[in-house]
């Protein structure tokens, strides 16, 4: 065996030797999904099992109590490997990121004796929120990820998808106040703010003949009212705007907030619009670091899915693209075999434990660290 593949073959061994640990991780975080901001007990798990394998861990890393730092290594190439852990309300770990952060550790852990050897620093980010809290585009207003030489990490799918192509996408909290008054004795002193969201709700719907194919225009309402007999005088929701890019999407956000707006004008109501985080940006692939995964993954026995399947499930979104817009990185999708249920779905989230998504978990783990191997061997000075 050449130089590289005697490194490959030390990851797969280290992988090995810490599988039980790592696949313990991700069916603890699974049992136990907690929501964006709230991974109280994840970021503990997560961040104690590095330590006990010798990593250096930042708790509350850069003020976020959800979020951590661990760091091996001194080298001058900087590696970071995201750990996800939020859940999502109602769904648990129906995204798989209780894979993620066990994925992460297993790449890290793998790495960590080859460190010197390949003049690494690498790096665990403990990463909160992704799930609509942005919690990276937090971490990065912060200060975080900047010094990397590369990010990555590897998303569970149902199946194998090489390259992200996440759509741009805000998200906003919509909320309209009225009048409340007797629904039958007074109604007329009433101004109802639920008919106000019915308006916007009407209005985007027959706006999205006129909208570009490739966005999408989607939300939920979550208080319409206290009582059937009473005007609702506060109504509230949620709604998400997606485009190929952050400047389609400001475009898209003016047309729907003129729907929003509409609604307020015709109840007269009042309306008030509120982003829930920052928006988060399309997704920049580092191509040298995704061809390097695609030919380790075929090694690896791993098979990608048609351009077909590969379309629609590669639409989701992702705070990783703005760390993608600052250092190079990619964001693999890795399938845990559970079509017809895709992610989101409360099947997919029962696909992300058991023997296929064991595996998943630490082809994964082997894939990251085989990758990185590839992008930063070793140099004649880290042979010496």
């Amino acid at each position: 065996m050449n130089e590289l593949q005697v490194l490959k073959s030390s990851v797969e061994q280290t992988v090995e030797t810490v599988s039980t640990k790592l696949i313990k991780l991700a069916e603890t975080l699974h049992a136990h999904p907690e929501t964006a901001w709230q991974e109280h007990q994840a970021v503990k798990w997560v961040a104690e099992l590095l330590a006990a394998e010798g990593f250096e861990i930042t708790h509350n890393y850069l003020g976020f109590d959800t979020a951590f730092l661990a760091e091996i290594g001194n080298g001058t190439r900087n590696i970071g490997f995201m750990a996800e852990y939020d859940a999502l309300p109602g769904l648990g770990h129906a995204c798989g990121h209780n894979l993620i952060a066990a994925s992460s550790v297993g790449a890290a852990l793998a790495l960590a004796p080859l460190a010197q050897q390949l003049d690494l620093t690498i790096r665990v980010y403990g990463t909160p929120a992704e799930e609509g809290g942005g919690g990276k585009v937090e971490m990065l207003d912060a200060g975080a990820f900047r010094d990397l030489d590369f990010a990555m990490m590897v998303h569970p799918a149902a199946v194998d998808i090489a390259e992200a192509e996440p759509f741009a996408v805000a998200h906003q909290h919509i909320e309209y106040t009225g009048v409340s008054a007797h629904a039958a004795a007074y109604p007329d002193e009433g101004v109802n703010a639920n008919d106000a969201f019915l308006i916007a709700q009407m209005a985007i719907g027959l706006l999205r003949q006129q909208l570009p194919a490739d966005t999408r225009v989607h939300g939920i309402q979550t208080v319409g009212g206290f009582a059937p007999n009473a005007i609702p005088e506060k109504t509230e929701g949620r709604w998400y705007t997606r485009a190929n890019s952050l400047e389609e999407l400001k475009r898209l956000d003016e047309r729907v907030l003129a729907c929003f707006e509409a609604g307020a004008l015709a109840s007269g109501t009042q309306l008030k619009v509120t982003p829930e985080s920052k928006p988060y940006a399309e997704f920049r692939t580092y191509q040298p670091a995704l061809e390097a995964y695609k030919k380790n993954a075929i090694a690896r026995g791993r098979v990608f899915a048609d351009p077909t399947t590969a379309g629609r499930m590669n639409r989701a979104s992702t705070d990783m693209g703005n760390v993608s817009q600052i250092v190079p990185a990619i964001h693999p999708y890795i399938g845990v075999d559970s079509l017809p249920y895709t992610n989101h779905q409360k099947q997919f989230a029962d696909s992300c434990i058991g023997p296929t998504a064991n595996q998943t978990l630490l082809d994964a783990a082997i894939l990251m660290a085989w990758t990185t191997i590839d992008l930063f061997p070793p140099t004649e000075k880290d042979l010496q």
